[in-house]
């Protein structure tokens, strides 16, 4: 006890040294390998989605309650996903070259203050400034990929990683739940308590997040600080293949409740308990990567989840019935679970230690390009025919298949084993 007390007093003093001045290189941060240094980045991406969780149930009705029409609304959702689309891999350059820990520091902060701005909004350009920051601060994904593959063996990282995903599922259950719970204190009330969290959780970053070993870089990439990455064929490759599997996702998640509205005359409540049933079995599957990785491998988990992905959102539209539909939709969230991780493993593979936090920005900007795009397609389609956005989404996953994974993992089997 007495030893593990002194451990943390010396790193507190180190970092207490470092924040005035002394140079890190005087003064070495370990390595994170503590539990409680882990705990505390997973920490920083739950409470993350929790937040995001959180505001999404409300925006429609905050914005609404402001004057917004339904394509403004459209706009303030699109201006979040640029936002991170710009921001995500600007975070993942600064993190390589300053520290993983200072920019998730920065991040989460950011987040408390976006959401408590939100909260007191009381017009529409504060709802935009107030969700365009926010979008600016969520590319803290990437960075904590980054941190996750620096910490761990290259064997081992798919799996590590899969717990990202797990985190998503976690968010994405409780933060409507809370949604649910603190409405009735106000509109206001569940912002303000998200807002609240991602203080402590800031906090509680601060004393347990220790950095990781940076590697010093030259600067000879620093121009290309978005798209840098893209050169590497590899890299080009996985991020065109999360491109098209995320555009699908956001068609699917876009439209899908619209679809179980119209055609079911599913309420709020309802369609929040059939989330939390998808959030569950992402999570169980997301935990059992790690035994699953080893076996299977990435590649062949990324084809099969793809080709589950393909198969279930093609079916959606035409189930007759809402338990025959609850069979696409847990392939759905098994293939999203098999093939999300197994291309997060694969591209932090393909990246230097020097270059693994640009790498995973890039990666993630992906996503919130799918998102800026991908709900108004979406919504065109869903006004001509409810089942062309399924459709669509099941087309976008089908090119994932023609992506050698399998060459791929070849190519990179040289950086897993060393």
């Amino acid at each position: 006890m007495n030893a593990r007390r002194l451990r943390t007093n010396a790193q507190a003093t180190r970092l207490l040294f470092v924040s005035v001045g002394l140079p890190r290189e005087v003064l070495e941060i370990p390595q994170p390998n503590s539990r409680a240094s882990l705990a505390s980045l997973f920490a920083v991406v739950i409470v993350d989605l929790i937040g995001f969780g959180i505001v999404m149930p409300i925006l429609p009705f905050w914005a609404d309650g402001l004057g917004a029409s339904s394509t403004l609304y459209g706009l303030i959702l699109s201006s979040y996903a640029a936002a991170q689309f710009v921001c995500a891999p600007l975070w993942g350059r600064l993190s390589d070259r300053v520290g993983r820990r200072r920019v998730l520091l920065i991040t989460v902060a950011g987040t408390a203050v976006s959401l408590a701005l939100l909260g007191i909004a009381d017009s529409l350009w504060l709802v935009f400034v107030a969700r365009i920051l926010s979008g600016a601060f969520a590319g803290n994904v990437g960075v904590a990929s980054a941190y996750i593959s620096d910490v761990t063996p290259p064997a081992e990282r798919t799996g590590k990683l899969a717990l990202i995903g797990l985190c998503f599922a976690v968010g994405f259950t409780l933060g409507p739940a809370l949604a649910a719970l603190l409405t009735p204190l106000g509109t206001h009330a569940p912002l303000y308590f998200a807002a609240a969290l991602a203080a402590l959780n800031w906090i509680a970053a601060f004393v347990f997040l220790r950095d990781t070993q940076r590697t010093v870089d030259s600067g000879a990439n620093a121009e290309a600080l978005r798209f840098g990455a893209l050169s590497d064929p590899r890299v080009r490759t996985l991020a065109l293949a999360n491109l098209a599997f995320s555009l699908a996702v956001t068609v699917l998640e876009s439209m899908f409740p619209l679809l179980m509205m119209d055609a079911f005359g599913y309420d709020a409540r309802q369609f929040g308990l059939l989330l939390v049933g998808v959030a569950v079995v992402m999570g169980v599957v997301q935990g059992g990567m790690r035994r699953l990785v080893p076996r299977i491998g990435e590649a062949r988990l990324a084809l099969s989840g793809c080709a589950l992905l393909a198969l279930s959102f093609a079916a959606i539209p035409s189930m007759p019935s809402v338990a025959l539909l609850l069979i696409p939709l847990a392939g759905s969230a098994i293939g999203r679970a098999f093939a999300q991780p197994s291309m997060l493993g694969l591209v932090s593979l393909a990246a230097t230690p020097a270059t693994r936090g640009q790498v995973m920005g890039t990666f993630q900007s992906m996503a919130s390009l799918a998102r800026v795009f991908g709900p108004a397609a979406a919504g065109w389609l869903y006004a001509r025919n409810t089942a062309f956005p399924f459709w669509l989404a099941a087309a976008l996953v089908a090119l994932t298949l023609f992506v050698p994974w399998r060459r791929l993992a070849r190519e990179l089997g040289a950086a897993k084993s060393g």
